[in-house]
């Protein structure tokens, strides 16, 4: 029964997130994409090298990753939901 709660729990969480990015919900992805996008410069300049950043992700890419993590916690949460019934 321990289980089903932390399965359920962790599911739902993950669910919601995921749902949450995917959706792109008051711009969570584009602001992430901003948030690695800054992390990318500064790693750059700590490095020495004063170019601008490559881009690695894009906001799609967040929004992909987003639908992944919350399908995935939607199984989870499904999975958990059965063990307690």
């Amino acid at each position: 029964m321990d289980i089903g709660l932390f399965l359920l729990a962790f599911g739902l969480f993950s669910a919601i997130s995921g749902g949450w990015v995917a959706l792109n919900v008051r711009g969570s992805a584009t602001a992430l994409d901003r948030w690695a996008e800054r992390n990318a410069e500064v790693r750059r300049h700590a490095q020495g090298d004063l170019g601008p950043a490559t881009r690695s992700a894009s906001a799609a890419l967040f929004r992909y990753l987003g639908t992944a993590a919350g399908l995935s916690g939607t199984v989870l949460a499904l999975g958990g939901l059965a063990i307690l019934l």
